[in-house]
Formats: structure tokens, sequence, C-alpha cells
């Protein structure tokens, strides 16, 4: 919580804290209740977001499998712009490393929360570059093989 201590502070702490919680138990029915339903992640991977719960909570479906040894080292808490519509929203920096492809990855959860308490908006953040080639090659063979996206043309 920042040193205001207001009811915004809480809602931001309370929601991060339940996210991390979420992910440390692979939880994807608590993850459901902390997104809002028009949610959009940015990836690493990816230019355009993915948007909405249902492709949301698909994508993690994909990453809870892909990501192995995944946990939480640090994180931080503030305001940040948001990316659609470029307000001020509370917002937390959850910092993890994780194994992915035989890749060690350091990355960060940048989560922006809106009034209610929900996650709108959430970046997430990876180095070195031969790790987000590996997450964005294990990440779409999930999402294929689940149904969220169509194959990629052979060639």
């Amino acid at each position: 919580m920042t040193a205001t201590g207001t009811a915004t502070d809480t809602a931001l702490a309370t929601a991060a804290e339940r996210f991390r919680a979420a992910v440390e138990r692979r939880d994807l029915a608590a993850l459901d209740g902390l997104f809002a339903d028009d949610i959009r992640l940015y990836s690493p991977v990816k230019f355009a977001p993915f948007e909405g719960k249902a492709m949301v909570l698909g994508l993690f479906g994909v990453l809870l499998r892909v990501f192995e040894d995944f946990r939480y080292v640090g994180d931080h808490t503030g305001t940040a712009q948001t990316s659609a519509d470029g307000g001020e929203a509370p917002s937390a920096v959850l910092v993890f490393r994780a194994v992915a492809g035989g890749r060690e990855i350091h990355g960060i959860d940048l989560l922006h929360v809106d009034e209610q308490g929900l996650i709108k908006e959430f970046t997430v953040m990876v180095r070195p570059r031969s790790a987000v080639h590996a997450l964005g090659e294990a990440v779409l063979a999930g999402l294929v093989a689940d149904g969220l996206v169509p194959a990629p043309p052979a060639g």
C-alpha cells in the first residue's frame, strides 16, 4: 500500500495479492473473479493486445502450463498511465522468474486496476530475447492446441 492509505490503495494491494496467490496456486477460477470483462493483456510476443476475459483466461490456461518453476520475487505499487485510455490507474508491478522452453526468464507483470478493484489492463514484459522467442513459440502452440487461435499457415 502507498503512503496515502486510501481505499484505492487498499483495493490495488488486495487485487495484486489475490492475483499473485491465484497464479502461484495455478487457479484459473480465482483469476476469473479478478479480471474485468473488457480486460486487455499486452504480451511481449504480439503487438495487438489479447482482449476480453474469455481470451485472457484462455491465455492464462496456456501460460500456467508453459511456465516452469514460476515464482514472484518482488512487487511495487503506485499509479501508471494505461494504454487503452491514457488515464492514470492504480497499478502494481510483480517481478517474476520462470523457465519456458528451457530458457530462464526474468519478467514483470504490470497490473492496472479499475474502480471496482478488478484488473482492467495487464502488461507482461520479459527478457532476454531468447526467452521471449521460446515463450512465444510455446504459447502459440498452446493457443492453437486449445483452439483459441488458428494454426499459422505452413511454409
